[in-house]
């Protein structure tokens, strides 16, 4: 299938947090190596690290597909079942990940430009981006195939 569009975003915001945390926790993980919480809690913060630090958006006539980091959280949008879009602006409190909002599903790195799609069963979504135009334009263009 031709894509439409591809853009990955990057959090630069949470890649930041996450290395400042990590680099504020060494000494306590490398003196408690051999414990298990701490452990535990270091490969979970990796794997966390590289689940969510970017957010790839692609478009083709078929479908939206989102995918974090390194690939195992997706999320497709089949193009049939959109209602409508927009362009939004999410306020501050949203925050960034994957969360249910006032507005929706959230998909979102950094940011608060998205596009908020409503699909026929009524449900809404807003995928995060900093191309609203181009990401717009993408979902417009596949809509009207």
């Amino acid at each position: 299938m031709e894509i439409i569009y591809k853009h990955t975003q990057i959090g630069y915001v949470i890649i930041s947090v996450f290395l400042f945390i990590l680099f504020l926790f060494v000494p306590i993980f490398t003196q408690n190596i051999n414990k298990p919480i701490p452990t535990i809690v270091l490969i979970a913060f990796i794997a966390i690290f590289f689940l969510f630090p970017t957010l790839t958006v692609t478009v083709n006539k078929e479908k939206i597909n989102l995918a974090f980091g390194i690939g195992l959280i997706k999320k497709n949008f089949n193009i049939t079942e959109i209602d409508s879009f927009t362009k939004v602006k999410n306020p501050w409190i949203y925050g960034w990940g994957i969360h249910y909002t006032p507005d929706g599903w959230l998909y979102n790195v950094s940011g608060f430009n998205a596009i908020e799609i409503k699909l026929k069963s009524g449900k809404k979504y807003r995928i995060g981006t900093d191309e609203p135009s181009q990401l717009f334009d993408a979902i417009a263009s596949a809509v009207d195939k």
